[in-house]
């Protein structure tokens, strides 16, 4: 994929998210170590820092990109990257939370290449830990941040839990076919994803002591590339590589209206035709059915159009930047999302 907007990088981005996961780690394990057992265990365990019975090892915990986001956005205001370790830490435990309570809603059972936690403790106790991260991360934001940064932090991400709630109710909706519309989806998509993008950015901004006007812009700025994020990620989740990904590419084998889907549907065309019909067989489709929906896919011209889609919408989110010189790490990391592959 090709993005037409490009800032010479100050830093490249694994620089850029190394140093946002060394200052997100110390604060995300002394979080992860107040929690009682076994949810304390279950918590590294997802995290990648302990097996199952709490040894230690170093599996894939994560790309860290929102901590990345927060920690940018607040160099970016003329902050610290100390100053935005509550907000990183907050944010990935946010995100984490989701991922957990994603894997029980879809039935996911690898997560990062191994078993989700459903998968290993059950689906109570799955929830349970998606439950208590999010009560860790607000626990962050009111213990560590300065007196006056708690409340307009606390509320902002207290919203975004609750955007995200909206966001994965239209995305359970769309998936048994409810209001199935580009328009509907990328409604779907701004809370799922681009919400906490955007508060990502916008604590960022905050932890640095920007003004309203800027941490509007950061929170826009995130916004438009969570969209972007969703559209790359639906890509993945056809045309993407398990070996990669660390989970099957399992969207069309449940037949899941993710954006190339939706657009596909859109489209008015024959192979349109042919996909509904086939999205109209009841239960899981065959390793050959899901061949054929992604052929009929591309054939639509919908696999092109999501990327296009996802472009236009990192031109947009860097042209909400604010005007400054720190903002080429964010332009960075918008750029990382258009060309990942998992």
């Amino acid at each position: 994929m090709t993005v037409t907007a490009f800032v010479p990088p100050v830093h490249r981005p694994a620089e850029i998210l190394a140093h946002a996961r060394t200052v997100l780690e110390p604060v995300l394990r002394d979080a992860v170590l107040t929690l009682p057992e076994p949810l304390r265990r279950m918590a590294g365990y997802h995290f990648g820092w302990w097996d199952a019975h709490g040894a230690s090892i170093r599996a894939d915990s994560g790309k860290a990109l929102r901590p990345a986001l927060a920690v940018s956005a607040a160099l970016a205001c003329d902050g610290t990257a100390a100053a935005a370790a509550p907000a990183a830490a907050a944010v990935e435990l946010v995100h984490n939370f989701t991922l957990i309570h994603d894997d029980v809603i879809d039935g996911d059972e690898l997560r990062r290449g191994r078993p989700a936690v459903w998968q290993v403790w059950g689906l109570a106790d799955a929830v349970l830990l998606g439950d208590a991260l999010h009560a860790l991360a607000v626990k962050i934001l009111a213990t560590r941040l300065p007196g006056g940064a708690v409340v307009p932090a606390v509320d902002r991400l207290e919203r975004t839990v609750t955007e995200l709630c909206r966001g994965q109710h239209e995305d359970c909706a769309l998936e048994i076919g409810c209001g199935t519309s580009v328009a509907a989806y990328e409604r779907m998509a701004v809370g799922k994803t681009g919400a906490l993008f955007g508060s990502a950015c916008a604590l960022g901004g905050l932890c640095a002591g920007a003004d309203a006007d800027t941490v509007d812009r950061l929170d826009r700025f995130g916004r438009e590339l969570g969209i972007a994020f969703q559209a790359v990620d639906d890509l993945i989740g056809i045309w993407g590589d398990p070996a990669t990904t660390g989970k099957p590419s399992s969207d069309l084998g449940r037949r899941k209206r993710s954006l190339p889907v939706v657009a596909a549907l859109e489209s008015g065309t024959e192979a349109a035709r042919a996909l509904a019909a086939l999205y109209r067989v009841p239960g899981p489709l065959s390793p050959s059915e899901i061949a054929c929906a992604a052929l009929l896919i591309d054939q639509c011209g919908a696999r092109r159009w999501t990327e296009q889609e996802a472009e236009r919408r990192i031109r947009q989110a860097i042209s909400a930047l604010p005007d400054r010189p720190g903002c080429a790490d964010l332009i960075t990391l918008a750029q990382l999302v258009a060309h990942r592959d998992k």
